[in-house]
């Protein structure tokens, strides 16, 4: 009986005190940590269309009809992807769009995203990629719709 537990240091989660949480393992947290992904990536990409349609939090550039289209996809998609309200479409519509506001706006200047000044378009439209096959995460509107439903569905078959 005097058997020692085996605790998998590499893949258990160290507290604040030091000590280990076993059984608690970095895959534990990663649902959590996509929806703060997508909770963050959608506050900043909120911002281009806000900047582009109200001037908020700075004043944006002098609007074309294109950039109209742009401010208002990239506002009202990114509301949409923050609260988590059909994260899929809504991720493979904006990693799209980032992919064309790249290969029109950024990759005629240059090769080079560095160069160009297109990182952030790019970076933004593998991210949305990320999220379109990866989904909205635990902490979404999705996932709560998700689950009302299937309490629904467990709750008529308890009273048939």
């Amino acid at each position: 009986m005097n058997e020692r537990i085996k605790i998998d240091h590499a893949s258990s989660v160290m507290i604040k005190n030091g000590s280990l949480l076993p059984g608690a393992t970095l895959e534990h947290f990663a649902p959590y940590v996509l929806s703060i992904l997508r909770i963050v990536a959608a506050l900043l990409f909120m911002q281009h269309g806000l900047e582009k349609l109200i001037g908020f939090p700075a004043h944006g550039p002098t609007m074309s009809p294109l950039e109209w289209v742009q401010g208002s996809i990239e506002a009202f998609g990114g509301l949409l992807l923050l609260v988590g309200a059909l994260t899929r479409p809504v991720a493979f519509i904006l990693s799209g769009d980032m992919a064309v506001a790249y290969f029109m706006a950024h990759f005629p200047k240059s090769f080079y995203p560095v160069v160009n000044g297109g990182d952030l378009a790019v970076l933004y439209c593998f991210v949305f990629f990320f999220i379109f096959f990866a989904g909205g995460g635990p902490w979404s509107l999705d996932a709560m719709l998700r689950k009302r439903g299937s309490d629904r569905e467990a709750l008529a078959s308890q009273h048939r």
